[in-house]
């Protein structure tokens, strides 16, 4: 689900505002639609013609196969990765019609010390909106050495991402480019603007993508990861998703069962189709606000090097102090209110950036805003990258799921939650908002997720106080893929995306499990990994083991 997104900020709605108007010109959005679980002959026909066309794909990929070369240069990728083009269509009911290339990356398996090469491990890094294409370089990291001799490791860019049929909602030029002012406390004039910006976002979404909007989705996904697993020339999939990847993941796995090998699937998604995706971004407000106690506590304790308070409390002040003078003064001129909570949130998720957080956030009430403007200003040169991200996550989730389209529950459900957990609730309302006006007439119902007796061993792997995932969705993932399922748990801990470097114990567990299929068992715990150590004011480096994995989103 959505992390590095939360910058974006066009998205809610206004008491008085009809969020349920389609852009001009589109047709009115139903309240239920149509592909996996519908109703209607007309639906099933069109789910059974995308299915028929996706195997078809799949066929026809396994004689083609991927033709790997050297990689262009926009992608930054330096040897021994290769790079090479996956054609699938754009609609899998009409396999035959417009195509699209999606990119995709990998370096092959070393083999060293006599390994057997297993096969190509396949990950994605969650959003929807991020790229895995830089995920073959951990072949070059000691930690992945023994992954790195069995597999090919591959990466991609899902359809909609980086260069693969590119999704674009809105000029990136366009985008603030701060500072952003965002009220702690909206009031009602400030939601009728927001919900201006949200049905304004759609319609660009609508008027860039053209006929194309519809087919950004979870199913069609999936879909093209069965095409990709054929075009690497494997009859089953190996598979790492992280975040929103563990739900395509469970999809790809409910689809086809058959051609699944091996899953690892970090920082679930609850994948209860009453919860895909409103329900589980109203989850997010809650685990956030835990999250941004645990940053708050870990600065108390380190009141002596920050001090910034000896209590949650008073670091919360603190905090209030500097959003309050950035409302008044934007620090270095680009930071507003809503660039620092975008930089804070970042400490909701990741605790690989509390130090860094913190010594911002001191640094700036003692006068000097260069660090927190470093960290919290928006970057030009990523703005195409970021708006690309955002509409890919919007039109994908979008897409997947009817969505409320009247404010008052909209307004009724934040305002509750905002009671109780108000550092992330309106934010993520306003992301999501444009899903109560989407101009696409053919939604779909959520996949019931489910683990069908002949699917393989698979391993999910959770942090017990992950706020953007919260663990309640690993049960709940870990029960519909059945008796088969092992899950990982790294106890007291939240950073999000725990595979790769941050807790041996749990990497121990991964390892073993894609090397030998083995899981440790039905639910194993791992101790917490230990919290990133302070530092000082003028240590520009924070001390914290880093994560071996790009960001998980």
């Amino acid at each position: 689900m959505r992390t590095r997104l939360a910058r974006h900020g066009a998205a809610v709605a206004a008491l008085s505002l009809a969020l349920c108007t389609p852009a001009a010109g589109a047709a009115p959005v139903p309240p239920t639609a149509g592909t996996a679980g519908s109703a209607g002959t007309g639906q099933a026909a069109t789910a059974d013609a995308e299915s028929a066309g996706a195997a078809l794909a799949a066929r026809r990929a396994a004689t083609a196969r991927l033709d790997f070369r050297a990689c262009p240069g926009v992608e930054g990728l330096p040897a021994p990765v290769r790079c090479a083009e996956l054609r699938v269509p754009l609609d899998y009911a009409r396999p035959d019609g417009p195509q699209i290339s999606l990119t995709v990356s990998r370096v092959t398996a070393t083999r060293a010390r006599g390994a057997v090469r297993q096969g190509a491990l396949v990950h994605n890094p969650g959003g929807p909106g991020a790229s895995g294409m830089h995920f073959p370089l951990v072949a070059e990291l000691p930690e992945w050495q023994r992954i790195a001799a069995a597999y090919d490791l591959v990466g991609y860019a899902p359809r909609g991402v980086g260069r693969s049929a590119p999704l674009s909602c809105q000029d990136p030029a366009t985008r603030a480019a701060g500072p952003t002012q965002e009220p702690a406390d909206p009031s009602p004039a400030y939601k009728r603007q927001r919900a201006r910006a949200a049905l304004a976002y759609a319609r660009g979404c609508a008027r860039r993508a053209g006929a194309a909007l519809p087919y950004y989705s979870t199913l069609n996904n999936a879909r093209d990861l069965h095409v990709l697993r054929a075009a690497l020339g494997e009859d089953r999939l190996t598979f790492l998703g992280a975040s929103y990847g563990t739900y395509l993941g469970a999809v790809y796995a409910t689809l086809h069962p058959g051609h699944v090998r091996r899953m690892v699937l970090d920082s679930a998604v609850d994948p209860d189709p009453r919860r895909v995706w409103y329900g589980n971004n109203l989850a997010q407000a809650p685990g956030f606000e835990r999250r941004w106690y645990d940053f708050r506590a870990w600065a108390a304790r380190h009141h002596g090097t920050y001090r910034l308070g000896a209590t949650p409390a008073a670091v919360q002040a603190s905090y209030e102090r500097a959003r309050d003078a950035v409302a008044r003064t934007p620090a270095g001129g680009r930071v507003g209110t809503g660039e620092l909570r975008a930089a804070y949130l970042q400490a909701a998720y990741y605790d690989d950036v509390w130090p860094e957080r913190a010594s911002a956030l001191a640094a700036f009430l003692r006068g000097d805003p260069a660090q927190l403007a470093a960290q919290a200003a928006p970057d030009p040169a990523r703005a195409a990258a970021a708006e690309n991200a955002t509409a890919v996550y919007t039109a994908v989730l979008c897409n997947d799921a009817p969505w409320p389209a009247d404010w008052e529950t909209w307004d009724r459900d934040n305002t509750e939650l905002a009671r109780t957990a108000p550092f992330e609730t309106w934010a993520n309302a306003f992301l999501n908002l444009p899903c109560a006006s989407w101009p696409v007439a053919r939604r779909q119902r959520p996949v019931a997720v489910e683990g069908p007796v002949r699917l393989p061993r698979t391993l999910v792997v959770a942090a017990e106080r992950d706020g953007a995932t919260p663990y309640p969705g690993a049960l709940e993932l870990q029960r519909r893929l059945g008796a088969g399922a092992g899950l990982v748990t790294e106890a007291g801990s939240g950073s999000h995306g725990v595979v790769g470097g941050r807790n041996d114990c749990v990497d121990r567990h991964v390892e073993r499990y894609l090397l030998t299929g083995a899981t440790p068992g039905w639910r194993v715990t791992c101790a917490p990994h230990p919290e990133p150590a302070p530092v000082s004011l003028d240590d520009r480096a924070a001390s914290a083991r880093r994560a071996l994995l790009p960001p998980v989103v």
